[in-house]
């Protein structure tokens, strides 16, 4: 056992330095892009923003677009598209008021889902067929933007010299149980994928969020699309991966003040949504899935119930709340309680491993292998 302390303490410590060194090294969208590897040349002007398409797909999105709508509107999108992906609820009746308001916004009736197809891919492709901007900006229905937000991510898109960009919203929890699960997104993200790892020719250094996802339209193409990954349910992640096989520019950010989401409303829902991703995130291999779990309860829980039987123990515990209280200080969240959550995070993710052991998921009415 003195063994896996010492193992245990010694990841704590490596995914420590990751976290410290991300909290400058990792841009955020309200604060000026940092000197360093990802920023441009002293003095480099920033072009004016060229014609942007906002694209929104949208099923079963009535109550979250009500919310952030006006936030939609509130950036300088030469036209604003959502497409109802074949909602049972109220969407297009709250987008068609809406658009009476703005002529930018439009609202696109989807096609059904073609065999292959996840449908928020095919919803995506659709919008990109439909849209007439230089740059596409992915962004879902959940994704609250103020003003400003559209400008800063140009602005650092075009400082990382980005032909792809995406944006990391700020998470937004409402409950105890999303504060348990919800912190991990984050968490995974600014401690494993240092930002300077996309300066360098590491392939493997690639992550996206499809919460809000920019291309270069010229770039879109290059990749093939989201008729590339037509039938991948981490989307993001298989875009990401692609733009960096093909040699082009990936660009990463925090959302910061500028860009936020709420993605769940309970532990029910984080655990449908994050299930239904995570054996992807895993290869799609059981050893794997539950390797990662029986890791995660001996790195956050184990040491908690091991805490008088060495010092190992006791610097792995510790080193667990820090990681938590780091990345709530790097992403604005706050929250410094939540770090008091860790020791059982670790068990109430265990329903999310499960999940992804069935190897389909259901989301939005539909199912998925």
């Amino acid at each position: 056992m003195a063994a896996l302390a010492t193992t245990l303490a010694g990841f704590h410590l490596v995914k420590t330095a990751g976290l410290v060194a991300n909290l400058r090294g990792f841009p955020t969208l309200d604060a000026a892009p940092a000197r360093g590897a990802h920023a441009a040349p002293a003095g480099a002007q920033v072009p004016p923003l060229p014609r942007v398409s906002l694209l929104v797909p949208a099923r079963d999105e009535a109550a979250r677009l009500s919310h952030t709508l006006p936030g939609l509107l509130a950036q300088p999108a030469a036209e604003i598209l959502v497409l109802d992906d074949s909602s049972r609820d109220p969407t297009a009746e709250v987008v068609g008021n809406a658009a009476a308001g703005d002529p930018r916004l439009r609202l696109l009736t989807g096609a059904p889902v073609p065999p292959g197809w996840v449908g928020k891919n095919w919803a995506c492709q659709q919008l990109a067929d439909a849209a007439t901007g230089d740059l596409l900006v992915f962004c879902d229905a959940d994704v609250t933007l103020r003003p400003g937000a559209l400008a800063a991510a140009w602005v650092h898109l075009h400082r990382q010299g980005s032909d792809v960009f995406s944006v990391f919203p700020r998470q937004h929890t409402g409950t105890l149980a999303e504060r348990l699960l919800v912190p991990l997104i984050d968490e995974n993200l600014l401690a494993f994928l240092p930002h300077g790892l996309l300066e360098m020719p590491v392939p493997a250094a690639a992550v996206a969020n499809g919460q809000f996802l920019v291309f270069r339209r010229a770039a879109y193409h290059a990749v093939g699309g989201h008729r590339a990954v037509a039938g991948h349910i981490v989307e993001d992640l298989a875009l990401a991966r692609r733009t960096r096989r093909i040699g082009l520019k990936l660009g990463l950010a925090l959302g910061g003040s500028l860009v936020g989401a709420r993605m769940y409303d309970g532990y029910a829902s984080a655990v449908r949504g994050l299930g239904k991703s995570l054996r992807a995130a895993h290869g799609g291999s059981d050893a794997a899935l539950l390797a990662s779990a029986a890791f995660n309860l001996a790195a956050y829980t184990l040491p908690w119930l091991r805490w008088r039987h060495g010092r190992a123990w006791r610097v792995a515990a510790v080193l667990g709340l820090a990681e938590r209280l780091l990345v709530n200080a790097k992403t604005g969240r706050r929250a410094w309680a939540e770090a008091l959550l860790v020791p059982v995070t670790a068990p109430a993710a265990l329903p999310v491993y499960a999940l992804a052991m069935r190897r389909a998921a259901r989301w939005k009415g539909r199912s998925y292998r």
